[in-house]
């Protein structure tokens, strides 16, 4: 396969990213990013849901080997690891990261040196973990990285609870989306999604949201050494008692206009965070749990991508 080449973002013209960057530093102030619009007055510090104020942290920067072959590859994915979230999952594995805020505070210009950093290291692209709060800090970070050389594939690794409109104005910056499903469209799984990550309208946001991104990107292309350049690849953790929630997940992949989006199935659930403490999201999954949910994605024809075996 021909690689695919540039990166989108070295192709935006000086108008395009000043339009890209006005829309994104309106909705920073009385901040608008994500779904739960709170209204925070960033500009002042004052934090918003995700906690994240006026500066952009950072909780680790590093080659990191754990990605989906195609993202990790043989030299690593330059990942990111922003602090804050726009959830609050019960079960969440990075929780210090995303709820206790660890991290520490870069300026915009820093930010763009790790991205530089992490391309003269090796890795095979930039992959933004939980980004969304910090849209304004990054465009700002990628205008000031690629004028000194940033040329490798940009990564939105995401929880998928977006903003579609949002999302639309990374067209043109991300080569590469890597979105969370967790919840189906029925009431227990709106139910199931309040409980478990204090998002009712999840499945929503989330759907309109992976929509746009496969408008953008399409299904998954790699180079002749199977490495993801472009696409969006769709991640499902299964979770313990909650198997038709994970049914309803891959039924509604099956029939969406992104259903060509390759599937990450996962089963490294294990009690994280408060989880401990909360029946039945108190153990590991089963293995007929993943049986189960496993089956359907084949009998659905959800072949393309990675089954993550128990």
């Amino acid at each position: 396969m021909e690689r695919l080449s540039p990166p989108f973002y070295l192709e935006l013209s000086a108008a395009d990213w000043r339009l890209k960057r006005e829309f994104f530093a309106d909705r920073f102030n009385n901040c608008r990013l994500c779904p739960r619009q709170c209204g925070a007055n960033r500009q002042n510090n004052h934090s918003g849901v995700c906690r994240a104020g006026r500066e952009v942290k950072i909780a680790s920067h590093n080659l990191h080997f754990g990605e989906e072959p195609p993202i990790s590859g043989c030299r690593g994915s330059g990942t990111v690891f922003f602090s804050g979230c726009t959830l609050s999952c019960l079960f969440c594995q990075n929780y210090p990261i995303s709820q206790l805020f660890h991290g520490e505070f870069y300026q915009v210009e820093q930010l763009a040196g790790i991205f530089l950093s992490l391309q003269k290291r090796g890795s095979h692209n930039i992959n933004l973990v939980s980004p969304t709060p910090y849209l304004h800090h990054i465009m700002g970070a990628l205008e000031i990285a690629r004028a000194k050389g940033l040329a490798i594939p940009l990564v939105y690794n995401t929880s998928g609870y977006d903003r579609a409109e949002v999302i639309a104005q990374l067209e043109g910056v991300v080569d590469i989306y890597l979105p969370d499903l967790k919840y189906g469209p029925s009431e227990s799984s709106r139910l199931l999604a309040l409980e478990l990550s204090g998002a009712g309208d999840y499945f929503e946001y989330a759907a309109a949201a992976i929509a746009e991104m496969f408008r953008q990107t399409g299904p998954l292309q790699l180079d002749d050494n199977e490495v993801a350049v472009r696409g969006t690849v769709i991640r499902h953790l299964i979770i313990p008692g909650s198997t038709e929630n994970s049914l309803e997940v891959l039924r509604t992949i099956a029939a969406s206009d992104f259903k060509e989006a390759w599937l990450s199935l996962m089963s490294q659930y294990f009690p994280a965070h408060r989880a401990a403490g909360c029946t039945p999201f108190n153990r590991r999954l089963q293995p007929e749990e993943y049986r189960l949910v496993r089956d359907e994605a084949l009998k659905l024809g959800l072949e393309n991508g990675w089954f993550q075996e128990m």
